[in-house]
């Protein structure tokens, strides 16, 4: 029987709390420890507080994080849903040769220098949005437009209703594909959408709709396990999950 991958994670709100509880379900890992802002629920067990019946991931607060908890408490990977400033708590976990996998959203300037500088002690993965569908349609569009360059291209982004900003990942989709964010990103915002992302191309006599859809916030839990197996094995460095992604799709592509 092979050992299990073991998980430290950062986060335990609204999507932490769901990313936590996908690592939980799969026999391939252990979640050792979670740290949370606050001190709601210290030594608890975050496995009891989602509905499990024995004891995995003990909740930890920031403010009880000494500079011997990495080698007391070891793991092989950090899975940080938290906050910006997080990378800061752990970044000493790299010494130790722990991987980490950041799916923080939106970083400051001086905490992303501080994420970054982490690839020179050991293997990192950066994925604000880090869906695998997501991914997939990023290298995918990038793809179709090389494949068809005059095509017309418009971005589609629907969220909850009360989502006030235009999605990042429909604006990083925009980038990539050096398109004017203002004209080519379309927002809609109604209730009972979690998050979904369309690229439509517009060819002569047809049309070509990649689509991604949220279900749950689930999907960034099983985005990290796919990104975990993957790390696991990689040496020191920086990665995105688009690079997994492109790397995928060079050595699947069908021979006819």
């Amino acid at each position: 029987m092979e050992e299990k991958i073991t998980i430290g994670c950062f986060g335990f709100g609204k999507t932490g709390r769901l990313v936590v509880k996908e690592f939980l379900n799969d026999p391939d890992f252990e979640v050792k420890w979670v740290f949370r802002k606050t001190n709601k629920d210290i030594e608890k067990y975050a496995s009891r507080l989602l509905g499990f019946e024995y004891d995995k991931g003990v909740i930890h607060t920031i403010q009880n994080l000494d500079e011997n908890f990495y080698i007391d408490n070891p793991v092989d990977i950090i899975v940080d849903f938290a906050h910006s400033t997080a990378v800061n708590y752990y970044a000493n976990a790299a010494n130790s040769g722990i991987k980490i996998i950041s799916a923080i959203s939106k970083y400051e300037e001086e905490d992303f220098k501080t994420l970054c500088s982490l690839k020179n002690k050991t293997a990192v993965i950066y994925s604000p949005n880090i869906t695998l569908g997501i991914n997939f349609l990023l290298v995918a569009s990038q793809i179709l437009q090389k494949i068809a360059p005059h095509a017309d291209i418009e971005i589609v982004e629907e969220h909850f209703r009360s989502k006030p900003e235009v999605s990042g990942t429909a604006l990083k989709i925009a980038d990539l594909l050096h398109l004017n964010r203002e004209k080519h990103v379309n927002s809609i915002r109604v209730g009972g959408i979690v998050g979904n992302h369309e690229v439509i191309f517009g060819l002569p006599y047809q049309t070509i709709r990649l689509r991604h859809e949220s279900i749950t916030r689930a999907a960034f839990g099983q985005g990290a396990i796919f990104c975990a197996k993957w790390l696991i094995n990689q040496p020191k460095g920086m990665y995105s999950m688009e690079n997994i992604i492109s790397e995928m799709f060079s050595k699947n592509i069908p021979i006819y």
